[in-house]
């Protein structure tokens, strides 16, 4: 069923959010192929209105293989878990109060993926642990991974989901979750792709270099700095480059994500 079938009776939907529930809906897909899903569970989300309070996302219980552009929900942040559009069914609870609260409380922050990626999620788990620049990829995310330590159980109330919300602080496009995962926030679904990919390939290097039980070769402070600093400057757009060759595999391998 095309998105257009799906609208005959409702308000025309505008094309940021048609074009959106594509694009959201290739990165459920996309996810599954690197593994990054959990059975039903975890969420992406993404901001279709200026303040940020208008979202899509993924309804509960639904796999994240079987997921189409049609089949996510329209929320807003200032309502409840119940769908106030195209979708049908309600949010997960966990994740509405999660993604709600970052979503309104930083319109920037377009694009949430929230996953418990095995590798981001194991360094996650250490005691204290902080992302080391031990190689080219970790040090994209130098000085913008913020940290919450302080594990509460699930997200089952507003002011959990606010408190967790809270620690992405202005700038940070990486939320380590102790003991529970990593979120990912950025300006569209491309970037959030590309970020989330790199991620958990950065921490995959720490958790076999730590594997070895030798001294890690930490990178300088400085040439951290510059290699961020590079990453963000990069003469190319990199991350829709990504997103666009994988877009193009599902159209060719699975083209009922844009139904």
């Amino acid at each position: 069923m095309s998105l257009k079938a799906v609208e005959t009776g409702r308000a025309p939907m505008d094309e940021v959010e048609r074009q959106g529930r594509i694009d959201l809906a290739a990165m459920f897909r996309i996810a599954v192929r690197y593994n990054w899903h959990e059975g039903i569970a975890n969420h992406f989300s993404l901001a279709v209105s200026d303040d940020g309070k208008r979202f899509l996302m993924n309804p509960q219980g639904r796999h994240w293989s079987r997921i189409r552009a049609s089949d996510l929900l329209l929320l807003d942040a200032d309502g409840s878990e119940d769908a106030i559009g195209q979708g049908a069914g309600k949010a997960d609870p966990t994740a509405w109060h999660i993604h709600s609260r970052i979503h309104a409380g930083n319109p920037k922050a377009r694009c949430v993926l929230h996953t418990h990626m095995f590798y981001a999620t194991a360094l996650a788990c250490l005691k204290d642990y902080r992302l080391q620049m031990i190689d080219q990829n970790a040090t994209r995310f130098y000085n913008r991974i913020a940290y919450d330590d302080d594990f509460n159980g699930m997200a089952l109330d507003a002011g959990e989901g606010k408190r967790i919300g809270g620690t992405m602080e202005d700038g940070k496009s990486v939320l380590f979750m102790a003991n529970h995962g990593v979120a990912v926030v950025a300006e569209n679904v491309a970037m959030a792709f590309d970020e989330n990919y790199y991620l958990e390939r950065a921490c995959k290097v720490q958790v076999l270099a730590l594997s070895t039980g030798r001294p890690l070769h930490v990178v300088s402070d400085e040439v951290a700095a510059k290699t961020c600093a590079q990453w963000q400057d990069f003469p190319m757009d990199a991350a829709s480059d990504h997103f666009n060759e994988m877009k193009a595999i599902l159209d060719k391998e699975e083209p009922d994500y844009k139904d």
